[in-house]
């Protein structure tokens, strides 16, 4: 059997925040006392109680001289006026994300903005950011939303708020989401799910649907512990919600392959690890190093400052943000404008869910437990790394153009922009550098600034050398007959210069076509990529002729495919004459129609029958392959008429 313990399982950072802020109470030698559960967990509020710290359900039963703490859920606005009122030592342990929400509420209610609160009524952190508005609005699901709004046509009208308890499921979330876009006309709409909370349903998610059984652990009592089991329910038949290791029936994974455990963020990491290790010595798979909750606690403290370089794993991709796990109960993430260089990559297509990933800490909130990276810093200060070595080494780096201004081009390599003067482009004087913009391009570095953060560039050096290198290669291999794929470079009047990878050849007027041409431009344009053939070449004077033309192309080789002796074609009369008529069969192949052969009667001249551009059926009554000429016969076609006339004259 194998056990995967979900990574995001246990004390988020507003919990650990709250547990460690009565410890520190608890053991400064002062009586303490927390108004409601500090956390929805028995186990912690039970040890506390050993410490001395005892619990109060409401202001009045607090004695004077007390340190109260503020639970991580919060406390009603009245309860903390009365606290304020006694000028008690308050010890304000709410979950930073928490405290946001009271933020909003209470813009909210200042600036005159009905509050639609996404969550349970009875939940506690519910209740205390609803008594910072006079007339709050609580929903469960997506359609008590819904019903609320329409029972009121003037209620989609109204200026709205909504908010969201920090642990609601993204499902009920986004439902609710989709109808007050849909519905409403004036909402002001702030997702307050917790990070935390996000990461830790999207794991036990993934979790669920690729585990046999699911083991949720937590406090029954704790709303985001009921959601994880809930969750865990919809992809996962065999689910069970245990409070502590002694409440598991480990008869019910004999048969499971894959077994997933998560935990609420109220759960204790030792009651974790009880679970973990008791499922791992009755089913005989290897156990983790038991370690105490004083040390469970310090290690999840560990602490990181800007500039640290660290690695994560990728837990989820957002539309803003990536969430990445570092190890630490800090929720870390990446701005997706700090996730590349690249401003055209998509996020999905450097990174994956689970992926390992390396980054640089830019900002550190312990107030709000948070941790901002930057993947993209990272990479520019090794790409800098980089291009000083390119430049000292002389070696070809490779590039996006990003832009085009007075005196060249701009190149990114990595981040890292790169100026490329004019006369280094490669661009012939006059030429438009904006043709450029968006091309890849190879280019060696020839200065770094790194203090002034100024780099430059040649493009022109390096496709010096690339064209070199090519010829060298076209020259060492190339013999007459050999086929090449090239672009038209230029054309004249006598034929066109055909580029075949580094060396340039020259296609006559008279190889361009089968047919007669007058100009190169009937046949090709500068920039049509076309397929040639060496006719001649001379290495001394470094010359190529080419050939377009093939046989496969000739009209008499099409002709003979298609006709033969006694078929009947429809021409084209293209030219007249005293002795008869030219008449084209398919372009580049003309056949004559003798004057005799043009009407089943005797005639002074052809057009006195036949006019230029006619198209008339004619028969090919002769091939000369030799002298490649063709006769044709309009009369053949004509005489069995006229016979049957002539019989039809007789009998009368």
């Amino acid at each position: 059997m194998q056990i995967r313990l979900a990574k995001t399982a246990g004390f988020c950072f507003g919990v650990e925040r709250a547990v460690a802020l009565t410890e520190q109470a608890a053991r400064s030698g002062a009586p303490a006392v927390t108004l409601g559960p500090i956390i929805h967990n028995r186990h912690v509020v039970e040890r506390f109680r050993r410490m001395g710290v005892r619990e109060a359900a409401s202001p009045d039963e607090i004695r004077d001289g007390e340190q109260v703490i503020i639970r991580a859920h919060g406390v009603p606005l009245d309860v903390q006026r009365e606290l304020e009122r006694r000028s008690l030592t308050v010890i304000d342990a709410t979950c930073p994300f928490v405290k946001k929400i009271h933020r909003i509420a209470r813009e909210a209610a200042q600036s005159g903005r009905t509050l639609l609160i996404i969550g349970t009524p009875t939940h506690p952190e519910v209740q205390a950011i609803a008594s910072y508005v006079a007339q709050p609005y609580v929903f469960e699901s997506a359609e008590e939303l819904e019903k609320w709004l329409c029972a009121d046509e003037n209620r989609k009208n109204l200026p709205l708020c909504m908010v969201s308890q920090t642990t609601q499921t993204q499902k009920i979330w986004k439902s609710c989401l989709e109808i007050a876009k849909k519905v409403c006309t004036n909402c002001e709409i702030f997702d307050t799910i917790c990070r935390a909370t996000e990461m830790r349903q999207e794991e036990a998610s993934f979790l669920s649907r690729s585990c046999d059984a699911m083991v949720v652990v937590g406090d029954a009592r704790s709303s985001n512990t009921e959601r994880l089991a809930m969750i865990c329910r919809e992809s996962c038949r065999s689910v069970v919600l245990i409070d502590q290791a002694e409440d598991l029936d480990m008869a019910l994974f004999r048969c499971a392959a894959t077994v997933g455990i998560t935990a609420g963020a109220s759960t204790p990491p030792w009651i974790i690890k009880e679970v973990n290790n008791k499922m791992s010595e009755e089913l005989k798979v290897e156990t983790a190093q038991e370690e105490n909750f004083a040390e469970l606690l310090e290690q999840s403290l560990k602490t990181l400052n800007n500039g640290d370089k660290v690695t994560g794993t990728v837990m989820a991709i957002g539309t803003t943000e990536i969430e990445v796990d570092l190890g630490t109960k800090h929720t870390a993430y990446i701005p997706l404008d700090e996730l590349s260089s690249d401003p055209s990559v998509k996020p999905e297509e450097l990174v994956h869910v689970g992926d390992q990933i390396e980054a640089v800490v830019v900002h550190v909130n312990d107030g709000e437990g948070v941790i901002r990276l930057s993947r993209k810093r990272l990479e520019a200060g090794k790409a800098w790394e980089e291009v000083e070595a390119a430049c000292e080494n002389k070696t070809v780096l490779e590039g996006g153009v990003t832009e085009e201004n007075k005196g060249g081009l701009v190149v990114n390599i990595k981040g890292v922009r790169v100026f490329v003067p004019a006369s280094q482009s490669g661009v012939p004087k006059g030429g438009d550098l904006k043709e450029m913009v968006g091309k890849n391009v190879q280019l060696r570095v020839t200065e770094v600034n790194r203090a002034r953060r100024r780099v430059v560039g040649s493009i022109r050096s390096v496709a010096a050398e690339l064209r070199k290198a090519a010829q060298e290669k076209i020259w060492s291999e190339i013999e007459v007959g050999k086929q090449y794929h090239g672009v038209v470079k230029s054309l004249t009047s006598y034929g066109a210069f055909v580029d075949i990878g580094g060396v340039d050849g020259m296609v006559h007027v008279s190889e361009l076509s089968w047919n007669r041409i007058k100009n190169p431009a009937e046949v090709v344009k500068v920039g049509d990529e076309i397929d040639v053939h060496v006719i001649a070449l001379d290495p001394e004077k470094k010359k190529i002729s080419l050939g377009y033309k093939t046989e496969e192309t000739n009209p008499w080789t099409l002709f003979n495919r298609q006709f033969s002796v006694g078929d009947v074609a429809k021409v084209k009369v293209v030219k007249l004459m005293t002795f008869g008529a030219f008449a084209e069969i398919i372009p580049g192949v003309d056949g004559l129609i003798h004057i005799s052969q043009i009407a089943d009667r005797r005639i002074g001249k052809p057009e006195d029958v036949l006019s230029e551009g006619q198209e008339v059926d004619a028969k090919i009554i002769d091939i000369d392959q030799e002298h490649k000429r063709i006769s044709l016969s309009i009369r053949a076609l004509l005489a069995p008429q006229a016979d049957e006339q002539d019989a039809a004259e007789d009998a009368e």
